[in-house]
């Protein structure tokens, strides 16, 4: 019997934290099972490394803990380590994951650009001009 494997992932503010188990395909994100979620595109995304696997999904359980972000960072989080902890349970879902999205085993790195000051809240550094 393989050991549990443990794997962690960020997307934005949304830090996710996956544990892969021998089992008989159970997926859980924040303990509610993932056929019970009620939002269908994040849904989706979440599915997406579990059809590309195939059968190895089948075979394991897999337990998902997100916290912070919104619902679809929360979602590439888990799909991100979802995908991961696949890959390293069996080594030859890497390259099919690589081919379908290059991130679903790399994280995405992107952040929100930071608020500048004295332009109430936006991002952008310099104010437009309004009388053209």
């Amino acid at each position: 019997m393989k050991p549990p494997i443990h794997v962690s992932g960020k997307r934005k503010r949304s830090i996710a934290r996956a544990t892969l188990r021998p089992g008989k395909g159970v997926v859980r994100v924040n303990h509610l099972n993932l056929q019970a979620m009620n939002h269908y595109l994040p849904k989706m995304k979440i599915l997406e490394p579990l059809l590309i696997a195939g059968n190895v999904a089948g075979t394991v359980n897999i337990d998902v803990t997100v916290r912070g972000g919104g619902i679809m960072s929360q979602a590439e989080a888990s799909r991100l380590v979802i995908a991961r902890a696949l890959a390293q349970f069996d080594k030859k879902l890497e390259k099919p994951f690589q081919e379908y999205d290059r991130h679903l085993l790399v994280a995405d790195v992107r952040r929100k650009e930071t608020k500048k000051p004295n332009r109430h809240g936006k991002a952008r550094s310099k104010t437009q001009k309004s009388y053209r």
